[in-house]
């Protein structure tokens, strides 16, 4: 059995912003680097907006894998790697390996390691137990390598590689006047040391002959049978135990399962394949790649012994924000600046939650406490988080603590604040060529508060005429979004960062009742100017929360 490094997933939330998916590659590092003996790899939960490619692209990073599941994966568990068999092997060669390798189903694959069918103990069983007509040998396409083997033989005459496939099996017992009437062409012939029934035997256009108790055939029986292209074999045992022995040579390709096979790829997800496993009989189940090759067998006690995929969980803690799957995995901790959400966990985590703008600051924070010394790339990654979360210090979310952190990685780093913050809002505010659905959904977050439940998509820019035109082309989709994703309201958060202001467009019921209680008025045809909120998690969610419970 192989031992594989387990893996631990670090990753942010869905619709990730630069935030989330630079904490996760940041900590992942800082993980790795403290010399745990587990492999800790970051991931993101949905598809990296513009302003997130740049900064990757800047610090020459690679876009971590996309994982919109993190639930608990075949991979993920132990699989039994047992080693594919040939379809040409005999039963008892079969039946051999499955006593040494102790297990009940074999799986018989092509040369290029693609499942074929499998072969049971009960398979086996049962070809030995069912009474077969005596031309089954044939039917099976049974090599005369298999019979070798299977009868501990010895080739005297003929080619081991060759294959009986017609005639019937017979035991030479009766005289050779009598066996003249029913030994018929390319028959198995099982006799003993008698040169007249051997004689006979290839007279009568014998397959082969099979000489039992280890007795030699005679130079003229040689001779002859080269002659007929009949093939002798010399086994060290008797008769009984050659009739008894010889169904064991035929191929488990011709006893193995092959239709209806329930086989499960790498990539399935445990919780799914757990309802087909218990109600099937079958013991074990074949374990495919995702290019179809044969990877290995598992069975219900894998499940009962398995353990579920690892996670850390950064930059949130609300289970409507996570990836899917994420109640089917071991959380290990969770790093995160924002309200306490909806996570549950079996167990007790480490959670880390601190009041500053960003999370990255606090991994900076903690390869402070490491002693750990940040990396250029890493510590540009972190800056670029900070000032993206902070609008470069001007949201009311910034703390002393943020601006000094972003300070302190931009020297390391090797960046001008200003200028590089200018670049990265930049390259986000390019959304002219994207869908409706596209800008909307690039930062969006769910919500809940007395059983109602509401998203905010936010958008930030330096450009006052690219916010109006994003405006002008969301609000006519917000109520078609606001249902697909089965919320009571939803509101986009056109920020103007220069102004420090935005427009917040809505859609929904009892909306404008909200905006009466937190404004003093409601908005006009689904929009309301906000001058000063510039914030979503520090501005905006508060007070919706709070107004929502107050009507």
């Amino acid at each position: 059995m192989t031992t594989h490094k387990r893996k631990i997933t670090v990753i942010g939330h869905k619709n990730p912003d630069t935030d989330s998916v630079c904490s996760a590659i940041a900590y992942a590092e800082l993980k790795n680097r403290l010399g745990n003996t587990d492999l800790y790899v970051p991931r993101r939960a949905g598809a990296i907006n513009a302003e997130t490619r740049f900064v990757l692209k800047h610090f020459k990073v690679d876009v971590p894998e996309l994982v919109e599941d993190v639930g608990t994966q075949v991979k993920d568990i132990e699989i039994r790697e047992i080693e594919g068999v040939a379809g040409s092997i005999s039963l008892k060669k079969a039946y051999t390996l499955m006593k040494e390798k102790n297990v009940v189903t074999l799986p018989i694959t092509t040369a290029d390691g693609y499942l074929e069918g499998l072969i049971t103990i009960g398979d086996i069983a049962t070809s030995y137990m069912d009474v077969y007509d005596s031309s089954i040998l044939a039917k099976a396409k049974t090599s005369y390598h298999n019979i070798i083997e299977t009868l501990d033989a010895e080739l005297v005459v003929g080619d081991e590689n060759a294959v009986f496939d017609a005639g019937k099996v017979l035991v030479a017992a009766a005289n050779p006047d009598l066996m003249e009437g029913y030994i018929e062409k390319n028959d198995l012939v099982i006799t003993g040391n008698r040169y007249e029934t051997q004689l006979c035997a290839i007279e009568m256009n014998a397959g082969c002959i099979i000489i039992c108790e280890g007795a030699k055939a005679s130079l003229t029986i040689c001779r002859m049978a080269e002659a007929k292209g009949c093939t002798v074999l010399s086994t060290p045992h008797d008769t009984y135990t050659v009739a008894r022995l010889i169904n064991q040579s035929m191929p488990v390709a011709y006893f193995m399962i092959k239709d209806k096979i329930d086989k499960f790829l790498t990539t399935d997800f445990v919780e799914e394949i757990k309802e087909v496993m218990t109600k099937k009989r079958t013991r074990d189940f074949p374990i495919l790649d995702t290019k179809g090759k044969y990877r290995g067998m598992i069975s219900r006690r894998n499940l009962l012994d398995m353990k579920k995929k690892q996670v850390i969980l950064v930059d949130h803690n609300e289970k409507s924000q996570a990836a899917d799957g994420v109640e089917n995995t071991e959380i290990l901790e969770i790093i995160d600046h924002h309200r306490l959400g909806t996570m549950e966990t079996i167990t007790p985590v480490f959670f880390r939650n601190q009041p500053l703008g960003c999370t990255a600051t606090i991994i900076y924070q903690m390869y402070q406490e490491s002693g750990v010394v940040v990396s250029k790339k890493i510590a540009g990654l972190l800056c670029s988080a900070i000032l993206s979360d902070t609008l470069m210090f001007r949201s009311p979310t910034c703390t002393p603590v943020d601006k000094v952190a972003a300070e302190s990685l931009a020297q390391i780093a090797g960046i001008d604040v200003e200028s590089y913050a200018n670049e990265m809002f930049l390259a986000a505010s390019n959304l002219r060529k994207k869908s409706e659905e596209e800008i909307f959904f690039q930062d969006f977050k769910k919500f809940s508060a007395d059983d109602i439940s509401f998203g905010i998509s936010q958008i930030t820019s330096l450009n006052e005429e690219e916010l109006k035109m994003l405006g002008a082309r969301l609000k006519p989709c917000l109520e078609q979004f606001r249902k697909n994703q089965h919320v009571e309201m939803v509101f986009f958060m056109a920020t103007d960062i220069v102004k420090e202001s935005t427009t917040l467009l809505y859609a929904g019921e009892d909306v404008d009742s909200i905006l009466e209680v937190l404004y003093g008025h409601a908005g006009t045809n689904g929009s309301i100017e906000l001058p000063g909120v510039v914030s979503r998690k520090k501005q905006l969610v508060p007070a919706l929360i709070q107004a929502i419970q107050q009507i």
